[in-house]
């Protein structure tokens, strides 16, 4: 409520400045009465001036006054001094009467009166000016201003736009509702920003979890394709021909789920930490059920930048897609290698060292129209029709290796080669 009372105040000393000059006006309009005796006194004065042989102009000046050299009361220029209310006096020098003199005191105290008039009334126009700016700024800086403001301010949050601060003035009208209501936007950006991390970290569990569950599944068909090879009794194998059909369906639903959660999932969180290139070699064997996997030499020790869980997941697509397309033994080889690249801050070239991993099969490969897209989110190659998937298993392994710091690279080579770059340390 200041800027109320900065306008109340402001108005009342208006009112008050106002009466005081009303005061000052109504004091100085005195009605000041002749002094008859100072007028005789002045009267002889002059008679001996002027028969001293002082002339008429002379006097006029000195005394303030119109000699008047006439007799006839009709004479113009006495005519008009009554006109005026001029205090008019004989004049007799000598004791011969030749003429009047006129004092024209209420014509020039009525012109002091209206130039001291117009004076104050000039003052009083330009306070008044002065004070109704001084209440124009407070208006629209108190009322206007803040009202205007407030209208943008709920303009942006109808159309979601929470990012746009509400100016707070502290010392108008509306402060403290203003500064409760940006603490509310303040309070929905945080809220929506909790929400919008729940729902991605949702949607990040589910699409882990799901694409995870299909390397069992897989598990699961390839045995039920071996007991199907072996067994012979009718009851076992319809058992075992329940259980494939079941993990067709649920390779099929994982899918569909995989698919509808990564449309608007915006990325994975990749955490690389430092670790020992020989982990890798974990990760291989924990993936015998694929198939035969041939080590061709032995990893490099060193270390390296990785994200466990993501390059597990990364290996295990890899392999995954090689026993599904090509059903053949895969080979894997390591090697270290360095490459020229530019600073961060554009300076001179600098070398980095990268361990690749490389991973070939012996298969049909990819044809050469489907080699550039395999990479793509949902993308299936012409020779995927009949092998379940999502189109998700290169677009993740492209994604987790760049946030790792490394590189995919993918090619045909009697078979597809797939090789896993990743930054040493």
């Amino acid at each position: 409520m200041k800027i109320v009372r900065r306008i109340t105040i402001t108005f009342t000393l208006l009112m008050l400045l106002s009466l005081g000059l009303f005061f000052y006006l109504n004091s100085q309009f005195k009605y000041k009465q002749r002094d008859l005796i100072a007028y005789n006194g002045i009267l002889h004065e002059i008679e001996k001036d002027y028969l001293k042989g002082k002339s008429k102009s002379a006097i006029e000046r000195e005394y303030d006054c119109k000699l008047i050299l006439a007799k006839e009361i009709n004479e113009e220029e006495l005519a008009e001094a009554y006109r005026n209310s001029a205090f008019v006096l004989d004049f007799e020098p000598g004791g011969e009467y030749i003429g009047k003199i006129a004092w024209m005191d209420e014509l020039n105290s009525f012109t002091t009166s209206k130039r001291g008039f117009f004076g104050m009334a000039v003052m009083i126009w330009l306070l008044t000016l002065v004070t109704g700016y001084v209440l124009l700024y407070n208006l629209q800086t108190g009322f206007i201003k803040p009202v205007s403001e407030m209208k943008s301010f709920s303009e942006e949050i109808a159309k979601g736009n929470l990012d746009v601060p509400l100016p707070i003035h502290r010392h108008n009208l509306f402060g403290s509702f203003v500064e409760a209501f940006d603490i509310m936007r303040e309070q929905l950006v945080e809220s929506r920003e909790k929400e919008i991390a729940a729902e991605k970290a949702r949607k990040e569990l589910i699409t882990e979890l799901s694409h995870d569950v299909k390397t069992p599944v897989a598990v699961i068909k390839a045995t039920c394709e071996v007991l199907d090879a072996k067994i012979e009794d009718p009851d076992t194998l319809e058992k075992v021909s329940t259980i494939s059909r079941k993990a067709d369906t649920i390779n099929q639903l994982i899918g569909n789920m995989l698919h509808a959660n990564l449309e608007d999932l915006e990325r994975l969180d990749i955490k690389t930490t430092e670790e020992n290139s020989r982990i890798l070699l974990e990760f291989f064997e924990n993936l015998k059920q694929y198939g035969n996997i041939i080590l061709d030499n032995d990893i490099p020790g060193c270390l390296v930048y990785m994200d466990r869980l993501r390059m597990e997941q990364a290996i295990d697509n890899v392999i995954g897609n090689s026993y599904k397309y090509a059903g053949t033994d895969v080979h894997v080889g390591f090697e270290v290698f360095s490459v020229d690249m530019p600073s961060e801050n554009g300076g001179k070239m600098k070398t980095a060292e990268f361990l690749r991993i490389r991973i070939k099969d012996s298969g049909p490969g990819v044809s050469e129209e489907d080699l550039p897209l395999i990479a793509e989110k949902f993308y299936r190659g012409s020779n995927a029709e009949k092998v379940p998937g999502s189109g998700l298993g290169f677009y993740l392994v492209k994604y987790y290796m760049e946030k790792q710091g490394g590189g995919l690279e993918y090619y045909n080579d009697h078979g597809l080669t797939v090789e896993l770059m990743l930054r040493k340390v």
